[in-house]
């Protein structure tokens, strides 16, 4: 679901993201200027109150497994939102971005996942509940089914 944008506007990334609960009538994108390979491409802005930027959030760069192509993937957050707010920004033909957000999923489709990854639940191997007491033909089985005649519900 597409919630903002971003326009190059005299050399300048700003634009807004606007949800039912979310009104950011102004936010910009600075690039990291670091040496880490582990740091994030953009610092997400936002122009609050007091008319002072602050940080909001953060984009790395990452590639879509289907098609190779490149964007932006991070989160926006503030101690006012319940939780971080997970974000792509894809890149238009006018220089700027189109901003994206979806719930996270157990199989994420983008190399990185999208604000994390996430595996499959064929991927998480064994760890999950454990094996099962139900029998071939769904009886209870161990786990004190022979504990007495008394049902168990």
């Amino acid at each position: 679901m597409n919630i903002g944008e971003i326009r190059s506007v005299n050399g300048r990334l700003t634009g807004s993201i606007a949800t039912r609960t979310i009104d950011l009538p102004r936010i910009g994108l600075r690039k990291v200027e670091s040496m880490s390979d582990r740091a994030p491409a953009y610092e997400i802005l936002a122009l609050n109150v007091a008319r002072r930027w602050v940080q909001i959030g953060a984009l790395w760069e990452a590639f879509s497994k289907k098609t190779g192509e490149a964007f932006l993937a991070g989160s926006v957050d503030d101690p006012g939102l319940p939780e971080p707010l997970p974000v792509a920004l894809f890149p238009t033909e006018d220089g700027g971005y189109t901003i994206a957000w979806r719930r996270e999923t157990m199989r994420s489709e983008f190399a990185g996942g999208f604000g994390g990854m996430q595996r499959s639940y064929d991927e998480r191997g064994q760890e999950g509940f454990g094996s099962s007491t139900a029998g071939a033909d769904g009886a209870l089985m161990g786990a004190g089914a022979d504990e007495g005649d008394e049902p168990l519900f």
